[in-house]
């Protein structure tokens, strides 16, 4: 669905407002109200992409209910059980997908996926420690699953996509490395060896410690993506504000990758967007504030999604990488990453032929 540039804005904007400051919903209201049909819909396909669906819906349904809105109040309530529906039946499958892998020694955290709760991604995001071909036979093997096509992106990666009969959501397997290009082994582990336990609705699931959460964040959005989901945004804030990120520990684990830099001005974009929107910034550490490249001033609404700029900044977080890489005598990672520019590159000239870069990226 295509939304005309300042309408789009208006609605994320709106949006953000809700996650952020569920508290100021009514001052959104009256231009939420107005929406004709088609324009409510596209506020709800823009929440769907941002993985904010019930988190701006719920605030939006209270006050439509207070101040006796009954159709907007109804419009909410319809979709947030029709989503909660799909939400609970992927929740129940990725635990029977994640006890299996476990089951057949393919050691298996989920990323990103449930981090978003009480909202849900479109994919289930996973990572193990066990090979492709562990994992390849595994999903064959115990769920019939059909092993979706690799980009050239994907390859480096180590990444495979998965489908599963009557399942909806894909599924995305990272074995063994993680980053742009595949070039973290060492610090991709410590997703496995420091992962927690977490429990939704009555279900277990292994899922990164918070520093690897963050670090897996910078990866995807200042390193590959450059671009942040408002999911994004809501859900680091709520991490750091809950007093669970070691800042220690994420130093550590982001020097590794060579990202210290680029998990930096992750938090202060996510520090400033939250002080945009609720009027008090996300507390950071000073270290943090001064070692970030750059912050809120540099992002933009464009396309559906919060705006990183590839260049100059995107360009110099990657420099750096490569750098710190190439110091370290890691001869594999540093060619690994030397081939970004020309992937990326092949990706856009893709897109501009044949409107997807998908065979690419």
């Amino acid at each position: 669905m295509t939304i005309a540039g300042s309408h789009e804005k208006t609605l994320l904007q709106a949006l953000s407002t809700l996650c952020l400051a569920p508290s100021r919903a009514e001052q959104v209201y009256p231009t939420i109200s107005a929406l004709t049909e088609q324009e409510f819909a596209e506020l709800i396909s823009l929440a769907d992409c941002n993985h904010v669906l019930l988190r701006a819906l719920a605030p939006l349904h209270d006050v439509a209910e207070r101040l006796g809105d009954s159709q907007l109040a109804a419009r909410c309530h319809s979709r947030i059980e029709q989503e909660k529906l799909r939400i609970h039946r992927a929740v129940r499958q990725l635990f029977v997908i994640t006890t299996e892998l476990e089951a057949a020694g393919c050691p298996t955290t989920v990323m990103k996926s449930l981090d978003h709760w009480p909202d849900f991604g479109s994919d289930l995001d996973l990572y193990t420690t066990a090979s492709a071909s562990q994992v390849c036979q595994a999903m064959s093997t115990r769920f019939r699953a059909s092993l979706e096509p690799q980009s050239w992106g994907d390859r480096l990666a180590n990444k495979w996509n998965f489908t599963i009969p009557g399942l909806p959501e894909a599924i995305e397997v990272h074995a063994q490395r993680l980053g742009q290009t595949g070039e973290h082994i060492a610090m991709a582990q410590r997703f496995v060896s420091r992962r927690v336990k977490k429990s939704l609705l009555g279900l277990e699931f292994m899922v990164p410690a918070p520093e690897e959460r963050i670090v897996v964040a910078t990866l995807q959005r200042m390193y590959r993506h450059f671009y942040f989901r408002l999911t994004d945004i809501v859900n680091i804030a709520g991490l750091v504000e809950s007093g669970a990120v070691d800042f220690v520990e994420l130093h550590r684990a982001a020097s590794m990758g060579g990202i210290w830099r680029g998990v930096c001005s992750l938090l202060r974009i996510v520090s400033d967007y939250v002080l945009t929107y609720r009027g008090t910034a996300v507390v950071l550490p000073s270290e943090v504030l001064s070692d970030a490249l750059f912050g809120g001033e540099k992002v933009y609404i464009k396309s559906r999604f919060i705006r990183v700029p590839i260049m100059p900044q995107g360009a110099e977080l990657y420099t750096a990488q490569v750098t710190t890489a190439a110091l370290r005598g890691d001869v594999a990672g540093t060619f690994r990453l030397s081939l970004l520019p020309y992937l990326a590159s092949a990706a856009a000239i893709s897109y501009k032929l044949t409107g997807s870069d998908k065979g690419v990226w």
